[in-house]
């Protein structure tokens, strides 16, 4: 309960992965990719419920470890390249209400995210109910501004590249925020029948670009390693070693 709120957590997790094999498996900082967002959520202690829906074994068996709760394998048709998330989450909401179970509101929570913080969580919540939202969704500060992006034709002249009225500093151009992926959030009653997240009161929860890493290929990976790294560093600068004079 956070405020008033009975919360689920959901995780979806299939086991399958194209572009990075065995993805939500895979070792990052020397733990297992869902076990990061296992843990932030834990940490968070605003969920009811925390649920992963898998079709794996192993990840139900990492995941129990972790601490979240597997009651069920997701069926084969929600665990192919062509299932939508979405099919996936009401999947899991009809079977906990088959089994008398119902929240007010369900954030879900990709493990591709692994750097969120708990603080993110919170903070989503904490929107959704001063907002008095039907949903919110993360979003981040666009790593590269799409007014410098265009097409290129076949011979690849740029004469045409750039529009001509183009600020030639970047800090003149408008904010642009992309969607992380890292949460989702929305009243039980608004996402249960619905394909998407984004109505008349949807509201964006912004995110910092190092909280925002979505793993798809190995030098996601990478990137975030590096980020978890650094974020040690001004922990350990805080508290220096004390040093004896003599």
């Amino acid at each position: 309960m956070y405020r008033g709120l009975s919360v689920l957590g959901f995780v979806p997790a299939r086991a399958g992965s194209k572009g990075l094999p065995g993805k939500n498996l895979r070792l990052l900082a020397g733990k297992p990719l869902i076990v990061h967002t296992i843990e932030a959520a834990r940490a968070s202690a605003v969920f009811d419920r925390l649920i992963v829906s898998t079709d794996g074994e192993d990840i139900a068996r990492v995941a129990r470890r972790a601490g979240a709760w597997v009651p069920f394998l997701r069926p084969a048709r929600l665990a192919t390249d062509e299932a939508r998330g979405i099919d996936a989450l009401h999947h899991a909401m009809a079977w906990l209400e088959g089994h008398g179970l119902r929240f007010d509101c369900v954030m879900v929570l990709q493990p591709t995210s692994p750097l969120r913080a708990p603080e993110d969580i919170t903070g989503a919540l904490d929107l959704l109910l001063e907002r008095d939202a039907d949903a919110v969704v993360s979003v981040c500060p666009v790593d590269h501004h799409p007014w410098w992006s265009n097409e290129l034709p076949a011979d690849g002249c740029m004469k045409d590249f750039l529009p001509p009225a183009l600020p030639h500093n970047r800090q003149q151009l408008p904010p642009y925020y992309r969607l992380n992926g890292a949460i989702y959030l929305a009243r039980w009653d608004f996402i249960r029948h619905r394909d998407d997240w984004y109505g008349p009161r949807t509201y964006a929860y912004i995110m910092p670009r190092e909280r925002s890493v979505d793993i798809d290929e190995e030098i996601d990976l990478w990137l975030a390693a590096a980020l978890l790294r650094h974020r040690d560093v001004p922990e350990k600068r805080a508290h220096p070693s004390p040093v004896t004079v003599r």
